[in-house]
Formats: C-alpha cells, sequence, structure tokens
C-alpha cells in the first residue's frame, strides 16, 4: 500500500514545498492546482484567464493540468523527469514533421519558481483515448502503424544532430546498466513469474550482439501509455522524456505491452529486425516490465495487469 504523504506548512520556501513520509523528505514537490495558477498566470499570462483540469489520472512522472480547451501543462513530479520539457522543446519541433503520427506540439518552458524547483512544460493538447491491448492487440493495422513510426524516427537526421561530444542526455542507456537491479526483481518476483525462464531471457539479452548499425532516434519508453487512439485507430505518440541517440531496441517494449503473437510478427517483419535486436528488444521489455511491476503493482491494478501480460509475453516472444 503507498505511503500517506503531508504537505509541509510553509510551503513558500522551496525546500519546504515536498511531500514527506514518516518526516523523511521523498524529494518529489508537492503540487496543486494554486500552483499551477500561478505559474501560468506569471509566467504565461496570456492563458491566465484560461481554466485549469487536472487530468486524472496523471502519469507516474508528471502531474498534468489541461488548460483551456488547447493547452495542457505538464509539471514534472521527481528528478528522474525534469530534464523532459526542455529536451521536447528542442528536438520535437525538428522530428515532428519527418513522423507519421501526430506528437506533441511544445508551446512553451516554464521556469522554477513559488518553490517549485524544475522546468516545467506547456504544450498544445491532443486529443485521444490511450490505446489497449483489448482493442488493438490482434490489428496488424496498428502493428504496422507502429513499426512505420518507428521506422521514420530511426532515419530522422535533422542538419544539426548532435555529435557524440553533444548528446548529454540523449545518450542510450545499455541493458548492463540494468543488470543488477533486473536481477533483484527477478528474485522479488520468483513464484509470481518463472524466475528461471526470465533469467535466461536476461542472460540472453545481455549476450546478444550489440547493435552494430549507426546511432538512430529512438523514442525510450514505447507502451501503450504513451500511444493515443481516436476512433480505434492510432493518432498519437506522446512522453518523448525518454528520447535519445542508440540502439533503438528500446522501443520494441511496445510488441509486448501492445500486440499479440500475430500482429507482433507483422510489425516485426515491417521494422526488419534481426534476431539480436530482437532479443535484447525482450530484455528490455522485461527489464522495464519488472522495474514497473516492483514499483506499483501493489497499490496500482491496472499497472499490475499491464506489466503482467509484458513479463509474460516478453518470455514468449
Amino acid at each position: 500500500m503507498a505511503p500517506t504523504a503531508r504537505r509541509t506548512e510553509r510551503a513558500e520556501r522551496p525546500q519546504e514545498l515536498f511531500l514527506t513520509t514518516g518526516g523523511t523528505a521523498d524529494l518529489r514537490p508537492a503540487i496543486d492546482a494554486a500552483l499551477a495558477r500561478r505559474l501560468v498566470d506569471t509566467q504565461f499570462p496570456q492563458w491566465a484567464r484560461l481554466p485549469l483540469e487536472l487530468l486524472d489520472p496523471a502519469g507516474s512522472d508528471h502531474v498534468i493540468y489541461r488548460l483551456g480547451e488547447e493547452l495542457s501543462v505538464r509539471l514534472p513530479r521527481h528528478v528522474g523527469a525534469i530534464g523532459q520539457a526542455r529536451k521536447e522543446a528542442e528536438w520535437l519541433p525538428r522530428l515532428a514533421p519527418q513522423l507519421p503520427l501526430a506528437v506533441p506540439v511544445p508551446v512553451g518552458v516554464g521556469e522554477p519558481d513559488f518553490g517549485y524547483p524544475w522546468p516545467w512544460a506547456v504544450s498544445r493538447w491532443l486529443d485521444g483515448e490511450v490505446a489497449t491491448a483489448e482493442a488493438l492487440a490482434d490489428s496488424s493495422r496498428a502493428a504496422l502503424q507502429l513499426a512505420e513510426f518507428l521506422t521514420a524516427l530511426q532515419h530522422c537526421t535533422p542538419e544539426d544532430f548532435p555529435s557524440e561530444e553533444a548528446r548529454g542526455d540523449l545518450a542510450a542507456e545499455s541493458l548492463a546498466d540494468r543488470d543488477r537491479a533486473t536481477r533483484a526483481a527477478i528474485a522479488q518476483v520468483d513464484g509470481v513469474f518463472d524466475a528461471a525462464a526470465m533469467t535466461g531471457l536476461w542472460d540472453a539479452a545481455l549476450s546478444a550482439p550489440a547493435w552494430g548499425g549507426p546511432p538512430v532516434w529512438f523514442h525510450g519508453d514505447f507502451h501503450t501509455g504513451n500511444l493515443l487512439t481516436v476512433g480505434g485507430h492510432l493518432s498519437a505518440v506522446i512522453d518523448f522524456g525518454g528520447l535519445g541517440i542508440g540502439d533503438p531496441a528500446c522501443d520494441l517494449t511496445i510488441a509486448f505491452t501492445l500486440m499479440s503473437a500475430g500482429s507482433r510478427a507483422a510489425f516485426r517483419a515491417a521494422l526488419g529486425v534481426d534476431d539480436a535486436t530482437w532479443t535484447r528488444g525482450r530484455g528490455w521489455a522485461l527489464a522495464t516490465g519488472l522495474n514497473a511491476y516492483t514499483s506499483y503493482a501493489a497499490f496500482d491494478p491496472w499497472v499490475a495487469a499491464q506489466t503482467t501480460r509484458q513479463i509474460t509475453e516478453a518470455l514468449i516472444g
């Protein structure tokens, strides 16, 4: 069960605008409508008269408000999400014209203020419902659309494609970086899932040949929660906080969060994925699924169901 958090009393001081649990700072700023209103009204006065409506449920990385009919406000919840506002503002306008599905359109980056410590974002509102496996698992059309999107993303080469020295937070994380945490998670869920099968897949993913092509763009968090649909069809890809350059295998996670065996085969064929990259992709699906399961499943039934499917499908391949 999630611990109960309380807000400190003197929120005007930055170090005191944080949630605490049992008296220990959680390093998560307390965010409410009053704070969001003050930030918008002072930094973007042209939108001061627009109503703010909390999006519920919000994501695990941001508190999100709809601002009027056409805008959204995204406030990072924790330090792991604080670079997203500026990253999306810099890169999405350059990538969007080359992509076959809609992506967020940043219109402003807010600055820390009123004790809130991090940059935050205002973007155009994208209509749609979150994609679900129940609706799209067997859809070859959706699978082919996603393959088309990833192909286009991987081939995006804006003139100022960053040099290796300038990549900074665009640098790819490796599977090896997740080894200790993933093995600990496997041990933690032994009995819920097949630990021997998970260990076998993880060992195979770590030993698979590395990406041998040039660095390419990847979304970095490509799962059902970051896909929108309109009228039952894919319409947009959102949340590019994990956007980076390197091995695209991490984006294969979508094959195990959304697709069935048949649509997954169509997706792989359209994308032209070799065995080594597919194995690394299965490893990414396992690692990210385990991380979310062990972090959230105990108190979020939706996450429990989604990550159970992801881990199970990754084991199937």
